[in-house]
């Protein structure tokens, strides 16, 4: 069948598809639709092409590429599944960082704890540690490298914005605001963090992105490892556990780098602490802090070369470390360990979950163990 034929034996002519191409990546809203034929003859291509990868990994993912139009001769690109920290080379090619436009999500400080300064580059070295201090619901991060963080979204440093492959400057620094909006609405959203479905943050994904769409609509409803909200979500389950105060500390940042075929390529290197207790703590005022550092490369293309859509990002890797949030068989929720419960999980390869001096996944366990946090 040729490219742009309907059943129906019209086409589509190169002029018209040509345009559909230059109004795509203009953003026209009224651009015209790709042939409906002609996807599903790339879509069964690509399928029929395209081999199964490497075993998939714990904690950790690489999607396949979204499909890239007018390339009918190239298959699209599976990667298969990373081993961890594979991706820690990647902020060595980053450009130098400044300062950025942060916002706070949530209102409020540790009056006591002196404020560390915005992270614009991986430490050299993991924080000092603090003077033993038991947590309580005034103060859920005493006695914690977090005391001293940011709030929300202000833990996460934004860089300047400089014109990288087919963005402009001004393009850039939205992609990279919708970079930050998405670290938001997948990990800081207290609706999200409360077990509901994150739409916002899903919205921002590319729809023509198969593998991870396909995550997306099980994951939820199935969880296993493989297909595991917390891949990329931050959630918990009300009935079990009840998150302290509206506060939730973060440190991390972005970069960003040309990509493939001229994309912009943006890190996100985070690092999330969330104090918890029991739901039904009836007096118990015993406080979990669960701290997951995520690192996300995210990938602006091109319209002109990949099928995506306006505002929207290909995912291209994800890694996650994460201490005190449960073991067992995937739930779905982080599942912080109280009582007898954690002293059950003070087992496995020992980790600092504040270190952030060293690549996302160094310490990650094996899939029959957890991490123990060195401190908490």
């Amino acid at each position: 069948m040729a490219a742009g034929t309907e059943p129906d034996g019209s086409s589509t002519s190169d002029e018209e598809w040509e345009r559909f191409l230059r109004e795509s990546a203009a953003g026209t809203p009224d651009a015209p639709k790709e042939p409906s034929a002609r996807a599903r003859e790339v879509t069964e291509r690509l399928r029929a092409e395209s081999g199964r990868g490497r075993t998939e990994g714990w904690r950790s993912y690489t999607p396949a590429q979204p499909k890239q139009p007018k390339q009918p001769k190239q298959a699209k690109r599976r990667t298969g599944w990373y081993v961890f920290g594979l991706l820690a080379s990647l902020g060595l090619l980053a450009v130098a960082l400044a300062p950025g436009r942060v916002v706070d999500l949530f209102s409020g400080d540790d009056p006591d704890s002196p404020s560390a300064a915005a992270e614009t580059a991986r430490p050299t070295e993991p924080p000092p540690s603090e003077a033993a201090q038991r947590p309580t619901k005034d103060e859920p991060f005493r006695g914690s490298p977090a005391a001293g963080w940011a709030n929300g979204a202000a833990g996460i440093t934004v860089p300047k914005a400089r014109a990288v492959g087919w963005m402009s400057e001004a393009e850039v620094e939205r992609a990279l605001d919708r970079s930050r909006d998405f670290l938001v609405a997948s990990s800081l959203d207290r609706r999200v963090l409360r077990g509901e479905r994150p739409e916002k943050a899903i919205a921002l994904i590319n729809p023509h992105q198969e593998d991870v769409q396909s995550i997306l609509k099980t994951a939820f409803r199935s969880p296993s490892e493989k297909n595991d909200p917390l891949l990329l979500f931050s959630r918990f389950r009300p009935s079990r556990t009840h998150l302290v105060g509206d506060i939730v500390k973060t440190r991390g940042l972005l970069t960003y780098r040309e990509g493939k075929r001229g994309a912009l390529q943006v890190t996100a290197d985070v690092t999330y602490v969330y104090p918890a207790t029991r739901a039904d703590a009836d007096g118990d005022d015993e406080i979990v802090r669960t701290i997951v550092r995520r690192e996300l490369v995210m990938s602006w293309d091109d319209p002109g070369k990949v099928i995506t859509e306006p505002g929207t990002f290909s995912i291209v890797s994800n890694t996650f470390d994460m201490t005190n949030g449960g073991c067992g068989a995937p739930t779905g929720y982080l599942t912080p360990p109280f009582g007898t419960d954690r002293r059950a999980d003070a087992t496995g390869t020992e980790m600092d979950p504040y270190d952030r001096s060293v690549p996302v996944g160094r310490d990650d366990p094996s899939e029959d163990e957890c991490g123990r946090a060195t401190r908490s």
